[in-house]
């Protein structure tokens, strides 16, 4: 359904920020000229009747967000996390929406419990709270377990939540396409494959086994990590809508005041949440993709508790090394040697000079050194990157939008424990031990060994390969009959007319 229809979705997103006054507070937010207000403004004013009221109880960027659905919310969730972009006032507003949102009743949790696992739910469980936290997709009560009295966090997702969400991302869809029909331009960025990179992670959040299996093998990769732990799931009461783990008992990450008061150093934390980080995503290439504060205590010990593994990053072995290596290099203020990285992983047309595009990354990397972050505008050092990358082509890679993302998100989580955190000097003995042990000489000889492993399973079908690869080299396949080359031009032609007059249609709005 990813049809022109869903225009009134688009409008009703800037009617609903207009009708519940975040309009204005998001415009301030970001420091927006008086050219775009006035746009916005001028588009969006007469249609606010369309607009959602919400719940007038929250403050309006909350209250618009959650009206909008839970894609809207996933994207406030972000933005909590950057006070630096959206200012302080607005992102302990949006906190709100990590985990303080409206719950649904206890008589659907227990109906949905009693569906999925398939027992009475008095024969399951001793006792059974009230909502202890309710997120975009779904929300989290205390109990014990009938049969051994242990604590435990049973996991529900939200009645009709698959439904919301592919109302959201049609929508999403439907923008992204204008997106590339309005501005040839921004194709390098691929919206589309954003888009649908951003449906897949979410849908895997929509199916709770998924979730269990990630806690699992993220548990087994972090066992031996000091200052960390990851719940135990309890599988025999877990399924598709429905997940428990053992209870975990410690103060919400994002509490300064609360983590004084417990005697917890801060600064050690904000240093720790980071580190970890960086470890999980060059040494197993397997992060936790949504480290918000409202996934992340603090145990009475000091130790950092994570846990709602619903978005779970991966990044194979070459790249976590072309990653860790344009860290290192922005740590050694190497800027020729991160550039020629982005030229030799190919994320720099080959036809551009490496040599200015070293500048220009200077350009990027220098204000930050020697300064704390109090004094860095992320939201301007931000937009000066993606001037960069536009400038030299840069398509988006797909394959670190997560990566990406969850840099900015943990980055977000670390200042607000200690504002005046300098990233590079914390990031600095993660990334040169990864470099110690994955780039250099042994680090060659194990590449080789393990190459000859793989050779040795294939030898025996080495010689059909090649016979086959002969074949086929010997005979091409015929070209495309012109009819569904015709066709397919067709079917294009029909598509950009249909752009073309859904954006006339909101020109016109």
């Amino acid at each position: 359904m990813r049809g022109p229809h869903n225009i009134i979705r688009l409008i009703r997103t800037g009617a609903t920020f207009e009708r519940t006054g975040a309009m204005k507070i998001v415009l301030d937010a970001f420091d927006a000229g008086p050219l775009l207000r006035i746009t916005f403004r001028t588009l969006v004013w007469p249609f606010q009747w369309l607009g959602y009221k919400g719940d007038v109880s929250m403050p309006p960027a909350v209250r618009a967000l959650q009206a909008l659905g839970p894609a809207y919310i996933k994207f406030g969730q972000i933005l909590s996390t950057r006070p630096d972009v959206v200012g302080d006032e607005l992102a302990v507003q949006l906190r709100v929406l990590q985990d303080k949102l409206p719950p649904f009743s206890m008589k659907e949790a227990k109906k949905a419990i009693q569906s999925e696992l398939g027992s009475s739910f008095d024969q399951l469980f001793s006792s059974f709270s009230e909502p202890v936290a309710a997120a975009s997709l779904a929300q989290v009560h205390k109990a014990h377990l009938a049969d051994t009295g242990e604590a435990v966090a049973v996991k529900i997702l939200r009645p009709g939540i698959e439904r919301a969400f592919r109302t959201d991302i049609d929508a999403f869809y439907f923008a992204a396409r204008a997106i590339e029909f309005l501005s040839p331009s921004s194709r390098r960025l691929r919206p589309m494959d954003v888009i649908t990179h951003f449906e897949g992670v979410v849908m895997g959040e929509l199916d709770l086994r998924l979730e269990s299996s990630a806690a699992a093998e993220f548990a087994a990769n972090t066992e031996s990590d000091s200052g960390f732990q990851v719940p135990k799931v309890h599988w025999h009461l877990s399924g598709r809508r429905v997940m428990t783990m053992e209870w975990a008992e410690g103060t919400n990450i994002g509490l300064n005041e609360a983590l004084d008061a417990a005697g917890h150093d801060r600064v050690a934390l904000a240093t720790r949440v980071l580190q970890l980080f960086l470890n999980h995503a060059l040494r197993d290439g397997y992060f936790h993709g949504d480290m918000h504060q409202g996934n992340l205590k603090v145990a009475a010990n000091g130790d950092i508790i994570a846990y709602d593994f619903g978005i779970m990053g991966r990044i194979d072995e070459y790249t976590r090394r072309v990653y860790a290596e344009i860290l290192f290099g922005f740590i050694r203020k190497d800027y020729q040697r991160v550039a020629e990285v982005h030229f030799e992983a190919g994320y720099v047309p080959a036809n551009r000079d490496v040599d200015e595009f070293a500048r220009a990354l200077r350009a990027v990397g220098e204000p930050i050194f020697g300064m704390d972050a109090s004094r860095i505008s992320m939201a301007r050092l931000l937009s000066y990157l993606f001037e960069v990358t536009e400038r030299f082509g840069m398509e988006t890679r797909t394959e670190l939008i997560l990566l990406q993302r969850t840099m900015v998100v943990v980055e977000g989580v670390a200042r607000s424990l200690d504002p005046r955190m300098n990233i590079w000097h914390v990031a600095k003995p993660v990334v040169e031990d990864y470099i110690k042990e994955s780039i250099g000489p042994k680090a060659l000889l194990r590449d080789l060994a393990k190459t000859a492993r793989i050779l040795s399973r294939f030898g025996p079908q080495l010689p059909r390969l090649a016979e086959d690869a002969l074949i086929r080299l010997n005979n091409p396949p015929p070209p495309p009959k012109p009819q569904r080359r015709i066709a397919r031009l067709s079917w294009m032609a029909l598509g950009a007319v249909l752009a073309s007059g859904a954006i006339w249609g909101i020109s016109l709005l």
